[in-house]
């Protein structure tokens, strides 16, 4: 009976221990409330040894990025972005094409770094000691100080400056027992809590889910369901653009270097980018890139209130439901068809070629006779002549071409260039000894020798001269548009397998 009581009364303390720890971890007036599971001190293991030579080898770069609006996005079909135009004319110089890889996590991206699913993380990081023990972290691109981002009093458009003033926190002592959101795993964790031991007392630090980025918050502060939340000043100053109700003048930091991270063991890469980067920060290219996203009014507010923006809007360009409607008789995913019609018109259905083509789709009039479309300036008849031509190039190489990836690409160069140069192409590939059903290592090398006498003038070409870069590139360009576009503007609903036409779960 002793050791039953003893038994009870050790329960009993481990069950009040149990539930005081629960209540101390669940209460908002400790420094830290914790909405994900942190890893930033756990260590990470790098599982790929890929480096400069091994990507220069297979022919692209993969950048680690997230949806943002001065990082990545699409508007109005372009792919945009102060990082990602940066990162393109690094990729370019190298001769690579630049693949991107969306996280909606900066967790994530650390993994996917050190696992080789990406070469570089490019997140607007800013360099801190506990981030170097993961990654390595390249010459700063640009150096910003974090600032509060806070809510303007309701009726501040009817109050002068000063009285404004005084209702905003100008003080960091000010914080003290207030709540700040913060992006999880964010260094802005990190810097209030300096913060919070410099001023001599606790600010409510929540930090939130990983999957919550720091525009979100701030579009959180901006509609009243936060009262605060920290950024870095550029970042800070642009969401300002497209929410006037929103102060960010007070400054919690000294200026913080942001740099891209790339994994340890990436020598050859690191120092690349580092040479680079030390030479691009001379260059007025450099500087023209980062007013155009950061100090350009104008053109932020314009992309912000468009609807065609993938981080506001959920559309491509005004003309998605005739792409969808069209697509589906194609079995396509419709935005692998707006990324060819980006890349035919950049959705202007009044443009014109040199050589006549017409509309959306540009199409020449006498293939819009062949289809019974007369006036190819209406998108729905145009999209319309287009489908069928697709429809028609898709019936030709379906019974010629095993692979149906390769399949695609010899339909879309076919569109671009006519099957006949194609077909040119394939019979230089036989003469020659080559598998004529790959495009990109032989159709697309033959379709450029079309350019030189010795190929155009050989017997077993029909139709002459080519300028054959344009339609590899035409491809190359589409397709990638289509990867862009599919991690921007994700489906909510089953997505069509642009090969099969089989829908995936």
């Amino acid at each position: 009976m002793a050791n039953i009581r003893i038994a009870m009364k050790l329960y009993g303390s481990i069950l009040y221990l149990l539930i005081a720890l629960f209540y101390m971890s669940g209460c908002k007036n400790t420094s830290t409330v914790d909405k994900g599971i942190s890893e930033e001190n756990l260590p990470m293991e790098i599982v790929s040894n890929i480096d400069f030579e091994a990507i220069k080898a297979r022919g692209y770069l993969i950048a680690i990025m997230d949806n943002s609006s001065t990082g990545l996005f699409i508007y109005k079909g372009k792919t945009m972005g102060y990082e990602y135009e940066l990162l393109q004319l690094f990729a370019k110089l190298h001769g690579l094409e630049l693949r991107i890889n969306v996280i909606s996590s900066l967790e994530e991206g650390f993994d996917m770094l050190n696992k080789g699913e990406g070469d570089i993380l490019a997140y607007n990081l800013t360099v801190t000691k506990e981030r170097k023990k993961r990654i390595a972290f390249t010459e700063y691109h640009n150096l910003v100080s974090q600032v509060l981002i806070q809510r303007k009093p309701k009726n501040w458009r009817k109050m002068k400056l000063h009285e404004i003033e005084k209702t905003l926190i100008r003080n960091p002592i000010d914080l003290i027992g207030k709540e700040v959101h913060v992006r999880h795993h964010s260094s802005y964790l990190e810097r209030l809590n300096n913060l919070t031991n410099e001023i001599g007392g606790d600010i409510i630090i929540v930090e939130e889910f990983p999957s919550l980025e720091t525009e979100s918050i701030i579009q959180r502060v901006a509609e009243g369901q936060y009262d605060y939340t920290v950024a870095e000043e550029d970042v800070a100053m642009v969401n300002a653009m497209y929410y006037p109700n929103l102060d960010v003048k007070m400054q919690i930091s000294l200026p913080q270097q942001l740099a891209w991270g790339v994994r340890k063991n990436a020598d050859s890469l690191l120092t690349s980018l580092n040479n680079w980067i030390l030479q691009m920060r001379k260059t007025t290219d450099y500087y023209v890139i980062y007013d155009k996203y950061f100090k350009s009014r104008k053109r932020s507010l314009e992309r912000s209130n468009s609807k065609y923006n993938s981080l506001s809007g959920e559309d491509i360009s005004p003309y998605d439901n005739l792409l969808k409607e069209a697509a589906s008789q194609l079995e396509w995913d419709w935005r692998l068809l707006a990324a060819q019609v980006y890349r035919e018109s950049k959705f202007n259905p009044k443009a014109s070629s040199w050589a006549g083509a017409i509309g959306l789709m540009q199409i020449m009039p006498k293939t819009g006779e062949e289809y019974g479309v007369d006036d190819l300036g209406i998108p729905e008849d145009n999209i319309y002549a287009g489908t069928q031509h697709l429809l028609w190039l898709t019936s030709y190489w379906s019974d010629k071409i095993d692979d149906p990836q390769d399949r695609l690409k010899f339909i879309l160069g076919s569109y671009n260039v006519g099957h006949g140069h194609v077909n040119d192409a394939i019979k230089l590939a036989k003469k020659y000894g080559k598998d004529w059903q790959l495009w990109d290592e032989v159709v697309a090398k033959m379709l450029i020798l079309k350019s030189k006498p010795k190929y155009y003038n050989d017997p077993v070409v029909v139709y002459g001269y080519c300028r054959g870069l344009e339609p590899v590139q035409y491809v190359k360009h589409i397709l990638s548009y289509y990867e862009n576009y599919k991690a921007l503007f994700p489906e909510k609903e089953l997505e069509n397998d642009i090969v099969t036409g089989n829908t995936a779960p």
